[in-house]
């Protein structure tokens, strides 16, 4: 029966590719991979479900919930004057 499972419909490559996505996040911040280690971790959760379409669908589901993800990242993490922080003064001073 395991023989049949496609790799890609497997819960814990979704959630081991959420965490190296993760990882590679801090690495280089600036919330670039966030959004996709989001839509991994979520895609992977739904195949714990009886929830398991064809690869087509899951790399739609996958897409739609990272771009989700990533916008609403974001939203919340965005400065409301939209300018980038500048810092004047030395905090050892």
């Amino acid at each position: 029966m395991m023989e049949d499972m496609a790799l890609w419909s497997l819960w814990w490559v979704w959630l081991a590719a959420a965490l190296i996505l993760a990882i590679l996040e801090v690495l280089a911040p600036g919330f670039i991979f966030l959004g996709f280690a989001i839509g991994a971790g979520i895609v992977g959760l739904m195949l714990l479900t009886p929830f398991s379409p064809g690869l087509p669908a899951l790399l739609a589901v996958f897409a739609v919930l990272s771009l989700v993800a990533w916008g609403g990242l974001r939203t919340a993490f965005r400065r409301d004057d939209g300018a980038a922080r500048r810092i004047d003064h030395d905090i050892n001073d």
